[in-house]
This record gives C-alpha cells, structure tokens and sequence, in this order.
C-alpha cells in the first residue's frame, strides 16, 4: 500500500485527540506551552510552498509521543501541513517498514510525504539528543534482575515524562531535529 493511501487511511488531528485515552491532557499542555522560535519559523516558511504532508505512527500511551507530536503539530501549522495519525498497534504493516535499527517498533515515527505520496523524509522515534538522555538514565538502572530494578525503572520514566512536561529546552532540541529533518 503507497503512503498516499496510508495518508488517506489516518486519522485527522481532531479525531486522533478525540480518541485519546492517555496523556491527552499532558501533550494539549505541551501544546499549549510550546512556541517556535522567530527564527525556526522563518526558515520553515520555504516550505509551505512544498505542500508536505505527514503521517505520525503513534500511540496515545507513548512517553516520546507525549513529548513530540505536539512539538510536529506546532511545526504543521506553521508550514500549513496536513498530518494524520495511523495507530502503531492496528498497522504493523506501515510500522514494520519503519523500525528502529531494523527491529524496534519504537514510536513516534514521522513520515515525511510530498503531494504524490513520496516520502521526503522521516524522523523518529527521538531526537538524538533525547536517545542519548535516555541511554544515560538507563545506563544508570541496576541490572534487570536486580531486587529494585522495577521500582527505579518507574522513577526513570517519572523523571523524564516531568521534564518532557515541563523543561522548554527539551520542547527546542525536538523541534530542531524534526525541523532539520523536513529542511534537509
């Protein structure tokens, strides 16, 4: 199936809210509190000419699609980009051909489309400087077998889903690397 049906497929920015279960309110407030740099959103203006469009494979239970989909979404609008969502778990077929060093169905994934259905790019599921802060809190955990390793393992991911919530410069280096990515 060609992204362009995949595209037509997804949800509407709308719906995928509507059908929210979790973290809807965590990712509106990121939305809410995030703005692009005056900067960032002269460069995006190239693009509005380009007419991309995206499809965001997520989930609404994901700490990383928490943090990045709102960040995507303030970049959509400001480029006058379509974005539909197609659920990871209910499309194995699109998210397979998008795996994280060949094997993670790890989300966010953004796939970049032009109005032909050809894809331009894709970022996902982290911006590298964020996978770098995540491998170091997990380097930090005791060893799986460890007595504790769940309860630390939970105030790992506590630790990051407040400053995915709260920290701006976090909000900035997604943005920078998911704008690098449509630019390139």
């Amino acid at each position: 199936m060609g992204l362009n049906v995949w595209f037509q497929k997804g949800m509407t920015v709308g719906e995928y809210i509507n059908a929210m279960t979790s973290n809807k309110e965590e990712m509106l407030s990121i939305y809410e509190h995030f703005t692009l740099s005056a900067e960032d959103s002269k460069r995006l203006e190239e693009l509005r000419e380009k007419r991309l469009r995206v499809i965001v494979i997520s989930e609404d239970w994901c700490g990383d699609a928490l943090l990045n989909n709102p960040i995507l979404l303030k970049i959509a609008e400001t480029i006058g980009m379509e974005v539909r969502f197609v659920l990871r778990d209910q499309n194995l077929e699109l998210m397979d051909q998008y795996l994280t060093n060949g094997t993670s169905r790890a989300i966010p994934i953004f796939i970049f489309i032009d109005q032909e259905g050809n894809e331009v790019g894709v970022w996902g599921p982290r911006a590298p400087e964020m996978q770098a802060l995540v491998e170091k809190e997990r380097a930090a955990l005791p060893e799986k077998d460890a007595v504790d390793f769940q309860e630390r393992q939970m105030e790992m991911y506590k630790r990051l889903r407040t400053s995915y919530q709260q920290d701006p410069a976090i909000w900035q280096t997604v943005a920078s690397s998911i704008i690098a990515t449509i630019l390139k």
